[in-house]
């Protein structure tokens, strides 16, 4: 049924001009009937006037209610207007309701694509106001300050109360250094705070790097740059005088027996450091990782199984503990591999003729969603000096060791996004190596 004309807003507001135009003409003829009639007319056309002015207003609340409520499917309907004014008011309301809808859904979109920005960086970012309140945290910094959820600065006394003064109290321009200890050793963080008005409100953006990750990456890149020069040259030196004392031994077989010995002894000792200078080559060439998703417990099985095929250590028993069994890690897997055999290798030597050897692996997820593989062993304990050294490339406390199996073990991890660290047990004489996988 089609709406009448004179439910239109536009016919009241004629309607209301038209009655006060006769009022004032009546008055000014002084015809005092007619005016009371037109007088009472125009009372009552400007009060439906006004009935319909509250019902656009009422239209205009229920328009910014939908767009406070993110209702972007909220519009008026149109066919059913009485005239043209009020379509082109009602259609003008619906387009505006869906240009604010349009510009929240690409604010949502854009905070989504900053969001993913910050958890892509390598450096912890938080965002503070004045009284303590996080604003804004990524995951770095959310895995830095050991935290799953993090809404105030007050909750760093949990961890540490010198790290919660630090970050309560840092001032845009300062950067700090803190240390404290955690389930996972020891942290050394760098904070730097700079600030901002952010929805007129003072605002501190921290920013926390792990000194120890920053140092290991430079000590690393060091050493292979200075053992690709060693090896270099070493090289160019050793190759020609081992081709050429080769060259003599086969040219003059019938030299006298010292001449021939002591090229010899030239020959074999070349070799000797072609195939030394070889080793550490392995160190500064390290493939580029391709990561992918396998199951952690099929990796360990595969690297306990080889290693209990060695019969030298009969007096070593090897337990495993996945949680759960079908735990995942991406990564590379035949680098990971590499990794495990190499700390198991180093296990079993440092038990050695030990009896009731042990070693222990435990696979598991923490509350962080990190991947934790711990390999222990019951073996003498690695001595406080030791430790400090023992991932320094050629440093050795085996006789025959070249020293860069956990160096290389470490720079694989680092490549894979993750790390490895010894982590002595006070509790227990357990020798533990850590490979944690953030990714």
């Amino acid at each position: 049924m089609p709406v009448k004309l004179t439910n239109s807003f536009s016919f009241h507001l004629l309607l209301v001009l038209a009655l006060t135009a006769g009022l004032t003409w009546s008055v000014c003829v002084r015809a005092w009937i007619p005016a009371a009639i037109l007088f009472l007319a125009d009372l009552y056309a400007v009060f439906r006037l006004f009935r319909f002015y509250r019902q656009y207003t009422r239209k205009i609340s229920y328009l910014f209610d939908a767009i406070e409520n993110g209702d972007s499917a909220f519009q008026y309907a149109v066919d059913k207007l009485p005239s043209a004014s009020d379509r082109i008011t009602i259609q003008s309301l619906n387009r505006i309701i869906r240009i604010l809808s349009d510009a929240k859904a690409d604010i949502v979109q854009r905070e989504k694509y900053y969001e993913l920005i910050l958890n892509s960086v390598n450096t912890g970012i938080l965002v503070t106001d004045d009284n303590g309140y996080v604003y804004q945290v990524n995951n770095e910094a959310m895995h830095l300050l050991g935290l799953n959820i993090f809404t105030h600065v007050k909750q760093l006394s949990r961890i540490d109360k010198k790290l919660e003064m630090l970050i309560e109290n840092i001032q845009p321009g300062e950067k700090r250094q803190v240390s404290f200890s955690h389930e996972r050793g020891t942290a050394n963080l760098s904070v730097r705070a700079s600030g901002m008005t952010l929805q007129q409100k003072h605002v501190r953006i921290i920013a926390i790097n792990d000194i120890n990750r920053e140092l290991d990456y430079k000590e690393i890149d060091s050493w292979i740059r200075l053992t690709r020069v060693l090896t270099h040259e070493i090289m160019n030196s050793i190759t020609p005088v081992t081709s050429l004392s080769e060259t003599l031994l086969f040219r003059y077989a019938d030299v006298n027996s010292e001449v021939r010995e002591g090229l010899e002894v030239i020959h074999s000792t070349g070799q000797g450091l072609i195939s030394f200078v070889d080793s550490y080559r392995r160190f500064t060439h390290i493939p580029t990782p391709e990561p992918s998703l396998f199951y952690v417990h099929k990796l360990i099985e595969q690297a306990v199984t080889l290693v209990r095929a060695d019969r030298k250590h009969p007096n070593i028993s090897i337990s495993t503990v996945i949680e759960p069994e079908d735990l995942i890690i991406h990564a590379d897997e035949k680098l990971i591999y590499q990794v495990i055999i190499n700390l198991l290798n180093n296990a079993m030597q440092a038990i050695g003729d030990q009896p009731d050897g042990a070693i222990c692996i435990h696979a598991y997820c923490n509350e962080e969603e990190t991947v934790l593989i711990e390999i222990s062993n019951n073996g003498p304990a690695i001595s406080p000096k030791e430790a400090e050294e023992i991932f320094i490339p050629f440093f050795t406390t085996k006789k025959g060791g070249s020293g860069i199996g956990l160096s290389i073990s470490r720079q694989i991890m680092n490549l894979s996004g993750g790390s490895l660290t010894l982590q002595n047990n006070k509790e227990e004489p357990l020798t533990t190596f850590v490979l944690a996988f953030n990714d």
